[in-house]
């Protein structure tokens, strides 16, 4: 199997988890986890700003990202509206999230993901073909994320989305703890 095949080996599965646990937080009372929110908000902001380098290369690309997260963004704010909040006695402060907001950006991702793939397919192939017969001063062009601008604005839509909507679920979450009692607030957290 050609050396560039295999990283998509490896990268299906673990696409798939992601994509498995992101529909199933997209339904039902999910508990407000400040800490893995707070990682989840740092580790988003990181990988949208290594992205936005890109753009030193390619300006589209960083329009395409910036433009995804101001929108992403503004849906975030929708689906925070959207979103009821709930007090179990057992999980404590939780959050119900708005599922046709999950469901369509899973759907929109998943959809540019494979549209991608079948675009890259065919040069995959051709690349293969090439290197088995050996030619001399074959080149590969990008491919992925890095070659397309609406690529990258789905990821910037994806990006802005969870910043929003994250640091709007512990903003909700910082007035519920203000509002109990001093004795409960440090069960909480």
């Amino acid at each position: 199997m050609p050396a560039h095949l295999s990283q998509y080996l490896i990268m299906l599965p673990i696409l798939a988890l992601i994509v498995w646990r992101r529909v199933s937080r997209s339904f039902g009372k999910q508990p407000i986890r400040r800490k893995r929110m707070i990682a989840r908000i740092v580790v988003l902001s990181i990988i949208g700003g290594l992205l936005a380098l890109s753009g030193f290369h390619h300006l589209a690309l960083a329009e395409g990202l910036i433009g995804g997260v101001l929108i992403g963004g503004a849906i975030g704010l929708l689906g925070l509206q959207l979103t009821r909040f709930e007090v179990d006695p057992v999980k404590g402060d939780c959050y119900v999230p708005n599922p046709w907001i999950g469901a369509l950006l899973t759907v929109l991702l998943l959809g540019r993901l494979l549209w991608r793939l079948m675009v890259v397919w065919p040069q995959l192939q051709h690349a293969s073909a090439l290197a088995a017969t050996g030619s001399p001063g074959m080149q590969m062009q990008p491919m992925g994320y890095a070659s397309s601008p609406l690529t990258m604005l789905v990821i910037g839509l994806l990006v802005g989305y969870y910043i929003a909507y994250y640091s709007g679920v512990l903003v909700h979450h910082r007035r519920f703890v203000r509002a109990l009692p001093t004795g409960t607030a440090s069960r909480i957290e």
